[in-house]
């Protein structure tokens, strides 16, 4: 039975799956203006992680993925986040490109690093700039509702006008009041009201035509309109980082309720910042990572996918290379007693050919980790605790090489099933099994100079083995090949 943090009642909550259809999912995805980062890609691993629990339990899921192709400001860190320029619009005047090339290399970029973490792909993917109609639509039932008002161009959305605000992240009217750095705007009413649509000025690379002039939406306002169109009214699940809380999430429940007159999202996801040697990621401290950073310095996705479950996605994650290099070894652990199962299952295979049955493989009464498998599922229903799971999946590993250095029974089948439920949970993939001809070949050949007890060449051509980015360890059951 799953339960999750639900950042809107502060507590965790029993998941109840809807009975009218798959689970509604959403995710705030990228602003395509820059390059996602590793804190970015934390965020995603973790929606992804709480897609692959639900459909590892059968469920049906709809999962949609924004793309944030106009409308977030440059000022989003003050108050509610409708002040500067666009994000995109000024990029493209840096590079003295269109705000569609801009958006298109960026998307592209971040399609590739999600799919290089092995993150399920979004079963829709909207651009905000494909649903400004709808969002003008919504727009205009706040206006005719009472919830919004225009004055010189401008749309914004009259906080007070809904007395829940403040519940998702405790920034009520009052404490806005009294703390908030709040930017006042000649066309607002209150400094807490939040911009629906912004009239363009002169010369402004993206616009629209709309009742109140020409203009463009604010940020807020897209992803309700998005929600609506494709998962309805009401969604099961929204996630996001926790920056997103205020003003973005609290803004989307205000207009979403108003404009819909339903509750918005039953559970609220959120993701802690990641911090890398203890400090905010920023590009002037020299700490700003993306996925390349870390191949360049010698690891793969999968094992900064690892980093990622080693901490659980409510936590401050402190991204440091010692701990890095820690979830490479645990990676590896992991695949190499899968490998070290296919090695043996081969030789099972070919013994049983020649009617010879080795009864220490695939024994009926040998182990098989099913119980530990059965905990692992347990650890990632308690509001996803990766940390833990992780710790019983390498205690498997343990487990199962001990078995077999000492010959104990074992039920292979069982266990490479195990261990691929196990993959799918946690996103890691077994592509390091795919050994090229040519590194088999140097391995064939590895053999039989150890045969001929020729150790001087063994050795070179397990040098030769490692230049090429594989490692090979010999074992009780012989040759074991995997990707460093």
């Amino acid at each position: 039975m799953l339960s999750l943090y639900n950042t809107l009642s502060k507590k965790k909550e029993v998941f109840e799956s809807p009975k009218d259809g798959p689970i509604r999912l959403y995710t705030c995805g990228p602003t395509v203006y820059d390059y996602v980062h590793i804190g970015n890609l934390r965020s995603y691993v973790a929606a992804d992680t709480l897609r692959r629990v639900l459909e590892a339990s059968g469920l049906e899921v709809r999962h949609v993925k924004n793309i944030t192709d106009v409308g977030h400001l440059t000022a989003d860190d003050i108050a509610q986040g409708d002040s500067g320029e666009d994000k995109i619009a000024k990029k493209a005047l840096a590079e003295h490109k269109s705000p569609a090339e801009i958006a298109a290399f960026y998307t592209d970029y971040y399609r590739q690093a999600e799919a290089t973490l092995n993150i399920l792909p979004a079963h829709i993917e909207p651009h905000a700039t494909e649903y400004v109609p709808q969002m003008i639509t919504f727009i205009n039932g706040l206006i005719g509702s009472g919830h919004a008002y225009k004055k010189n161009g401008n749309v914004f959305f009259d906080v007070r006008s809904f007395d829940k605000y403040g519940a998702l992240s405790g920034n009520t009217l009052e404490k806005l009041k009294v703390g908030a750095r709040l930017e006042e705007h000649p066309d607002k009413r209150n400094p807490w009201d939040f911009a629906l649509w912004l009239k363009a000025p002169e010369g402004h690379l993206m616009h629209w035509d709309s009742p109140w002039g020409v203009g463009y939406p604010g940020w807020h306002i897209e992803c309700s309109a998005m929600n609506l169109a494709t998962l309805g009214p009401t969604i099961d699940i929204h996630t996001g980082g926790e920056d997103n809380i205020f003003p973005h999430h609290e803004a989307e429940i205000a207009q979403s309720e108003c404009g819909n007159g339903v509750p918005f999202a039953r559970y609220w996801i959120h993701t802690r910042h990641l911090l890398v040697d203890g400090q905010k990621m920023s590009k002037s401290k020299g700490n700003f990572y993306r996925l390349e950073d870390i191949i360049e310095r010698g690891y793969s996705a999968m094992d900064l996918r690892m980093l990622f479950l080693s901490a659980h996605y409510r936590s401050q994650m402190n991204f440091t290379w010692e701990a890095l290099a820690q979830a490479k070894k645990n990676k590896e652990s992991l695949v190499g007693v899968i490998n070290r199962l296919q090695t043996l299952e081969i030789r099972d295979s070919k013994a049983k050919e020649n009617n010879v049955y080795p009864e220490e493989l695939d024994n009926p009464n040998g182990l098989d980790g099913s119980d530990y498998l059965s905990n692992i599922q347990k650890a990632v229903d308690d509001d996803l605790n990766t940390s833990e799971s992780l710790s019983l999946a390498l205690e498997l590993s343990r487990k199962v090489n001990a078995a077999l250095d000492s010959n104990e029974l074992v039920k292979i089948s069982v266990l490479k099933d195990v261990f691929k439920k196990i993959f799918f949970l946690f996103g890691l993939t077994v592509e390091d099994l795919v050994i090229p001809e040519t590194i088999q070949s140097i391995v064939k050949a590895r053999q039989t100079a150890r045969e001929k007890k020729d150790f001087a060449r063994s050795d070179a051509l397990r040098d030769e083995i490692a230049a090429l980015g594989y490692a090979v360890e010999d074992g009780p059951e012989g040759q074991t090949v995997r990707k460093r």
